[in-house]
């Protein structure tokens, strides 16, 4: 019976991420669209605005006193560290092919031990090094530089390490935060922050924009609820592999709206890039599981 329940929780975890990894992709076809007339700095805002906005139906199921927490520090880190790696992923987004970008966006369990080993003084394995090392191998392959990085690609890669440090800061929240606690002080502090630039780069969107910002704080926000609950259903080595689905619907929009294709090179890169990533993260969950009685005090 508990290995009936285990597939189960492996099956609808796997249809939670994919269905996340959808909206992810949607979000990046939205975020390329309107980057043709609005300014990173307003879609950024407008992401985490409607984002937040999404999730008062829950706060008000579930009430105010659903949002207090002792850990608000990390709830402050997770969202500075997002909304930064939110500029450079959007940035990518609007200024290279849909799936490339995306799949840059999918660098950051490559950076994952390395902020796990500066931040948390975990070590990590030779073969999680040496996944990292191929995986990186794999980026130049997808990327294909012609005498060195595009600076657009290494800003990609730099919202790949944002990402990766704003994801284990969730995981330490994991422990003691719900799902919608965690999404809504992320869209809170990342409002308030993408704010600021406001001041100098405000402009009006017209019809077809705001349509567009209104699809990305949905699809965005709902990507964040559905992949956070299929990594509470079953363990992210398990399923980690479908949240490299979100590059092949990428690819697939890119060809319909931009007409854009993928190279054989940019499939191999792409594989190399997933299987590293899994690899990494099947490491992790080993160490962890090995640990386990020394990983449950809260930072």
């Amino acid at each position: 019976m508990n290995s009936m329940l285990y597939r189960q929780s492996l099956v609808l975890g796997s249809l939670f991420i994919i269905l996340s990894e959808f909206m992810f992709a949607s979000m990046g076809a939205a975020v390329k669209a309107v980057s043709a007339d609005m300014p990173n700095e307003m879609i950024v805002f407008m992401r985490n605005l409607f984002g937040a906005l999404v999730l008062l139906p829950l706060l008000w199921r579930y009430g105010w006193r659903h949002l207090q927490t002792r850990v608000w520090y990390l709830h402050v880190m997770r969202a500075g560290f997002g909304v930064a790696a939110m500029y450079c992923f959007f940035y990518a987004l609007a200024n290279m092919p849909l799936a490339s970008g995306m799949l840059l966006k999918m660098t950051s369990p490559l950076f994952i031990p390395l902020v796990a080993i500066a931040w948390l003084g975990e070590g990590i394995t030779r073969r999680a090094l040496l996944a990292v090392v191929v995986g990186f191998i794999g980026v130049i392959l997808v990327l294909q530089p012609q005498g060195g990085f595009e600076a657009v690609a290494l800003i990609g890669l730099l919202g790949g390490a944002l990402a990766a440090v704003a994801k284990v800061t969730v995981r330490r929240l994991g422990r003691s935060e719900p799902t919608t606690r965690i999404v809504f002080y992320f869209a809170l502090v990342a409002t308030l922050v993408s704010a600021v630039p406001l001041s100098w780069s405000w402009q009006t969107p017209d019809t077809d924009s705001w349509l567009l910002l209104l699809l990305i704080g949905i699809v965005g926000t709902l990507g964040q609820l559905l992949l956070t609950r299929g990594y509470s259903i079953a363990p992210p080595s398990q399923v980690s592999a479908f949240t490299y689905t979100s590059v092949v619907f990428a690819a697939l929009f890119g060809y319909l709206f931009w007409d854009e294709m993928v190279g054989y090179l940019f499939v191999i890169g792409a594989l190399i890039i997933a299987g590293a990533g899994m690899l990494v993260l099947q490491e992790r969950q080993n160490v962890s599981l090995n640990k386990a009685r020394f990983d449950n005090e809260p930072l």
